[in-house]
């Protein structure tokens, strides 16, 4: 079962909003899903001249449990395997976006 389109739609709206309007020239945030999980990445406009392409860096991953029916936040190490944020439960999809937000281990948003 993949992700539903509600939950889809509020990843979305909390990476729309994350960037403020001004800003979107410079910067945005996206997600990507696949199958349960969903990455949210931080995009960046080429910084040089001689670059063309936006950088990409994956911030988060969130993952539904179809048999638990609920949602985990895992984060991502400097060789790009991911872990499961144990300091928060699994709970709802808001709970998680709201989790990335609060951090006060800055391991999502440095």
């Amino acid at each position: 079962m993949a992700v539903s389109e509600f939950d889809l739609f509020k990843i979305n709206r909390y990476c729309t909003g994350k960037v403020p309007a001004r800003f979107l020239d410079e910067m945005r945030i996206e997600s990507s899903a696949r199958g349960n999980s969903v990455t949210i990445v931080e995009c960046r406009a080429p910084w040089h001249e001689s670059l063309t392409e936006w950088s990409r860096h994956n911030v988060a991953q969130i993952r539904y449990d179809p048999v638990a029916g609920n949602w985990s936040l895992y984060w991502r190490d400097r060789n790009g395997r991911w872990h499961l944020f144990d300091l928060v439960e699994p709970g709802t999809v808001d709970q998680m976006l709201a989790a990335i937000d609060e951090d006060t281990t800055a391991i999502f948003w440095g």
